[in-house]
């Protein structure tokens, strides 16, 4: 599992003792070792892996180092306490011996010998709870809708109890740090990356079984809009886009800018492609209907069913579009026979659509691309007429 680095001002306290350890008494001093580095990493939503280093006084002899944590969401059985290699001009030996645990606390006390007086720097890890994180966007289109600003940003959430000052955050991607302060039950929201000039596509779709019916009654398919963009070229495509809600803003053209609205992006590796919602289109217009239905006896109970849908549609919009039109051989069987049957073996017959994409469909999915025309200059849309004709074979 990947866990993420936030430190934690935890009360590290030292004990100095020249006896046995068994025979030293627990002190607690007032003054704590101060902490020199803090480092969170965020690798995980609710969890974080922290590293924190304190110069801690030893003197010669056997130690005690005292570490609890109190109220805190610390995961006790991840402690781990080093000691870290001296300066050369400070040969400090300096070494753990045992641990023990404290009954009926929130503590750990590590016994430490040192060969003479002198400081150690000590480093503590430990898993935390309660310090969430999550990932948002900010996209603006240009007014004509070809290329976009993407920043990118992170949101910490501290629901652990603790504060902390100046930590250095690792955020899980990328190798992107940050430097912040983060307060008891404090929200910090940093920005992390700016895209400029991204290549966007706009999309226009029609998928019955996805997106379903504007007007059921009327055969009028729902057409969303999409903003896609590739997660390659220029500064993107260097690491992954976590998931997150995305805002979308475009250029009115006034020097301000309109919102169009907000959609979660999915998790989307380098070279793949995150898809924003925009909205339903209600200057495109696409009347799906089953035009013929024929079955055919082959031999017993085995039937060849010949199926032909139409396709009405009309751009009343001033520029040409495309129109991604998808569809499931499955579903269209189970429409036209009533029920859930097996996967149908099918082959394409000779309507208008015969083509469809080779890289986004398989042996259920069909996406075909229809270009359609500006409307004209009068602003009546030319009604644009596609078939798709299928045979189902060896139905039962």
């Amino acid at each position: 599992m990947n866990w993420t680095r936030l430190l934690y001002p935890l009360s590290v306290l030292l004990v100095l003792g020249v006896a046995p350890f068994d025979a030293l008494a627990r002190i607690k001093l007032t003054t704590l070792p101060v902490r020199e580095r803090v480092e969170i990493h965020l690798d995980h939503a609710q969890l974080a892996l922290v590293e924190e280093e304190r110069i801690v006084p030893l003197v010669k002899g056997v130690n005690q180092v005292d570490f609890s944590w109190a109220n805190t969401r610390i995961d006790p059985d991840t402690l781990v306490f080093r000691i870290l290699p001296p300066p050369a001009d400070q040969p400090l030996d300096a070494k753990v011996l045992s641990v023990s645990y404290p009954p009926n606390e929130n503590a750990l006390i590590w016994s430490v010998t040192a060969n003479a007086s002198g400081t150690a720097r000590v480093r503590i890890s430990y898993v935390l709870g309660g310090l969430g994180k999550d990932f948002h966007y900010r996209a603006t289109a240009n007014h004509d809708e070809k290329i976009l600003s993407l920043a990118q940003y992170i949101r910490v959430n501290n629901n652990a109890n603790e504060t902390y000052e100046m930590a250095k955050f690792e955020t899980g991607i990328g190798g992107l740090w940050f430097d912040k302060s983060l307060g008891l039950s404090e929200t910090k929201e940093v920005q992390l990356n700016s895209f400029t000039a991204v290549p966007v596509r706009k999309t226009y779709s029609s998928d019955p079984q996805k997106f379903g019916y504007l007007d059921r009654a009327q055969d009028k398919l729902n057409v969303p809009m999409h903003y896609v963009i590739k997660n390659a070229g220029g500064s993107l495509g260097k690491a992954p886009l976590p998931a997150g809600k995305s805002r979308i803003f475009q250029d009115d053209g006034k020097g301000g800018v309109a919102f169009l609205g907000e959609d979660r992006g999915e998790f989307t590796l380098p070279d793949d492609e995150l898809t924003l919602y925009l909205g339903l289109a209600r200057d495109i217009a696409v009347r799906r209907t089953v035009d013929r239905n024929e079955r055919q006896r082959i031999a017993g109970n085995l039937y060849r069913y010949d199926v032909t849908l139409k396709y009405e549609i009309e751009n009343f919009k001033d520029t040409p579009v495309t129109l991604d039109l998808t569809e499931s051989v499955r579903q269209i069987r189970d429409q036209i026979r009533g029920d859930n049957g097996r996967d149908p073996e099918w082959q394409l017959g000779d309507g208008s659509l015969r083509n469809p994409d080779p890289e986004k469909s398989d042996g259920d999915k069909l996406l075909f691309h229809v270009d359609l025309p500006a409307r004209a200059a009068d602003g009546q849309a030319k009604k644009q007429i596609q078939t798709l004709r299928l045979t189902l074979n060896n139905e039962w």
